[in-house]
């Protein structure tokens, strides 16, 4: 059997998830909506490039840990109906995360569908991340 393309997944994945364009999250962050925004990229990815002004920095392989209430690793931020927005560089594992996250019980749950890459590309207002970081590239 071959290994299936993961874009052919994330592409099939996106048919039962809230693709959320840059002007609509703009649009949610301006209207002063409350919401949860989930920055899911590596952190050297976060350093390098910034960030989406009000994002939390949860590792992609923490999610599912840092979401469940039940876990030593729970981070309080996740409510399960709260808005939560999640996003990575170009929207793959954005659409995986918030897949898991619906799986989970989560009922509000979007993707940034072009990623922080879109989102950069489209003049959008990014904030400086790597004066406040402990992480520094050597």
């Amino acid at each position: 059997m071959a290994i299936r393309s993961v874009w052919s997944w994330v592409q099939d994945l996106k048919t039962e998830l809230e693709n959320l364009s840059v002007e609509a999250l703009a649009g949610e962050i301006e209207g002063g909506e409350d919401l949860l925004l989930v920055d899911l990229r590596e952190i050297q990815e976060r350093v390098d490039r910034g960030a989406i002004p009000g994002s939390k920095h949860v590792p992609r392989g923490m999610l599912e840990f840092w979401a469940d209430p039940q876990s030593e690793y729970y981070r309080d931020y996740f409510e399960e109906g709260k808005r939560t927005v999640v996003y990575c560089a170009a929207g793959g594992r954005s659409a995986l995360a918030a897949k898991v996250l619906l799986d989970m019980g989560f009922r509000d749950v979007a993707h940034l569908e072009d990623g922080f890459a879109g989102w950069e590309a489209a003049g959008q207002t990014v904030e400086e991340t790597a004066s406040k970081s402990r992480w520094v590239r050597r």
